[in-house]
This record gives structure tokens, C-alpha cells and sequence, in this order.
């Protein structure tokens, strides 16, 4: 498996492909079906393992911590991380309201109940889920160097932040912002438009892409814009002589790691044949006018 490497933080190293488990919960397996579930991904070199602390209204990192008791030797096999600063309404959290929360109280609070419910000592890397409008940079730099100088976090990075949010966080720290986990898809390729990805090569950010399946559309959804995606990626299919159920799935992902900046897809099924089906997109080839095919395709038109 092809890794990515950090120039900021060169001790950070994230396999091309990450596993996402936002869905965890929703595959109601055993802590041992899970264990064989990461064992496989493991064996396949997919070792980044992608959570947050409200995903499965905040019950997944408990059932991955689960897995992990039950194997704990895994751990020293994954690169681990997580995100806070969402908080959702509800018994939960004892928020009344979904909203932000930045605050270092909250912060803290966050990072030391998903170690504890993951049943691990250290995070390899902490994202801030999402920018927040009250967010005191100073006061959260202080918390974050806090966290990462006691041992609890490895690196900081951020999740769906523009490029002023990214820099107004960075110009109060002095340990580098090394990710940006931001939702890229060809149903949305806005950030290689809008300076999303070009910040993160100006600045060496390592970027994740979370939903690079726009949530399932390019397969199933039936608006306009997925219909003439699926017309096309059925087309190229036919043209290499791929199999349409998993040609779509290995092109669209091929068509997010063609990009310069190294991004790294997060892929969150909890289906063992799929992820590895989806893993030949690491060795398949796009030109670069296939390439902008698939590009006018997602947009609707050719670029000018």
C-alpha cells in the first residue's frame, strides 16, 4: 500500500487510503467481527482509521475501543484519529442545541473521553471537526499544545476548514496544522476550484477527503447532476472493459488520487470485498484528458 508522509510533521504517515467508521455502529458486529474487519484492512496496508467523537451519536469510538480490547496488539498497527468540536443536541452530550464548541474546557473534555472510550493513551492525530464562529484561536492553542505536550495527541490538523480559518489557528500555534479533512467528490470538485487544495500544497497540509462518493450518489442517486456522473463513469467502464459495479467505485477514487496534493479518500464501508475492490484504483492509470472527462462530467460542463 502507498503511504503519504508529512512534510510538516515527519513522523506522521497515513496510508493512501484511509477507513472511515462513521458507520460503525450501523454494521452491528461483534467486537471479533470487528477485529477481523481491521485485521483485513491491516493486512491490506490500509492503517489510518478515521473517527470522531459524535459518530453513531457518539457510541463508535466505544465499540472500536471494544475491538480493541479484544486485540489490543492492533493498535500499534493503525494510525488512529479522530475530530471533536461538533456537538450535537441531545442526552449525549447534554446540549440542547447542535452547535460548535471550540472552547478549551470543551476541547479537553473531548480528547480525554475519546481516549478513554477508545482505550488508548494517545491520538495520532486530532482534527477540529469544524470552524468554529466563537472560536478564541489563543485559548485553543493553548489547550491543543497542552494535549499534544502531555502525550495525548500526536499531531493537530483541522476538518472543513477554509484557508483564513486554517491561518488564523496556525498564527497562534507553534506546532504545525498538518491535515485538512475536507469533503471532495467528483459531484464536488469545488475545492480544487475555491483554493481549498492549493492552499494545502502552498502549505504542505496533507488533505483527507471525506465523502468521495457524495454520499452514495454517484452510484444510486437519480438528481440530474448523479445521472450524468453514472452515464459517464459507465461509459469509461465499457471502454476498459471493467466491471460497472466496481470500475465506478476504483475510477472515482482514481480520479481524486490523479490530484498533485496527495489526497487520502476516506472510504467507510464496512463490506470486506467492496474496500477491496476499491483498492485497484491505487493502480489504476487516468490520463489527463480522461481525467478531465470525468471533471466535465461532475460539473456539467467543460472548463473554458
Amino acid at each position: 500500500m502507498q503511504r503519504v508522509t508529512s512534510s510538516l510533521a515527519p513522523d506522521l504517515s497515513l496510508s493512501r487510503i484511509a477507513f472511515g467508521l462513521w458507520r460503525l455502529t450501523d454494521w452491528n458486529y461483534a467486537p471479533s467481527e470487528s477485529v477481523r474487519l481491521f485485521e483485513q484492512m491491516l493486512d491490506l496496508g490500509v492503517t489510518t482509521f478515521d473517527l470522531a467523537d459524535i459518530y453513531g451519536d457518539y457510541r463508535c469510538e466505544q465499540a472500536f475501543g471494544a475491538a480493541l480490547k479484544h486485540n489490543p496488539q492492533l493498535r500499534e498497527r493503525m494510525e488512529i484519529v479522530s475530530k471533536c468540536s461538533i456537538r450535537l443536541a441531545g442526552e449525549m452530550s447534554g446540549a440542547r442545541i447542535n452547535h460548535y464548541d471550540t472552547s478549551a474546557a470543551h476541547v479537553r473534555s473531548a480528547v480525554e473521553t475519546s481516549l478513554r472510550d477508545m482505550g488508548i493513551e494517545q491520538m495520532d492525530l486530532l482534527l477540529l471537526h469544524r470552524p468554529d464562529p466563537l472560536m478564541d484561536a489563543d485559548a485553543l492553542a493553548l489547550v491543543l499544545e497542552q494535549l499534544v505536550a502531555e502525550g495525548k495527541v500526536k499531531h493537530l490538523g483541522v476538518s472543513n476548514f477554509l484557508p483564513h480559518q486554517t491561518d488564523l489557528l496556525q498564527s497562534r500555534l507553534s506546532i504545525p496544522l498538518a491535515v485538512n479533512q475536507i469533503e471532495v467528490s467528483l459531484l464536488y470538485s469545488q475545492p480544487m476550484f475555491d483554493g481549498q487544495l492549493d492552499y494545502c500544497q502552498q502549505h504542505k497540509l496533507l488533505p483527507m477527503a471525506w465523502s468521495p462518493f457524495a454520499g452514495g450518489r454517484l452510484f444510486t442517486g437519480n438528481d440530474e447532476d448523479a445521472l450524468r456522473v453514472q452515464a459517464e463513469l459507465r461509459r469509461v467502464c465499457e471502454s476498459r472493459g471493467l466491471a460497472p459495479e466496481v470500475g465506478a467505485m476504483q475510477l472515482a477514487l482514481a480520479w481524486l488520487l490523479k490530484h498533485p496534493s496527495d489526497m487520502v479518500p476516506v472510504l467507510g464501508s464496512g463490506n470486506p470485498e467492496r474496500l477491496v475492490a476499491a483498492l485497484a484504483a491505487l493502480e489504476m492509470e487516468l490520463d489527463r484528458e480522461a481525467w478531465f472527462e470525468l471533471l466535465r462530467a461532475g460539473r456539467g460542463r467543460d472548463v473554458d
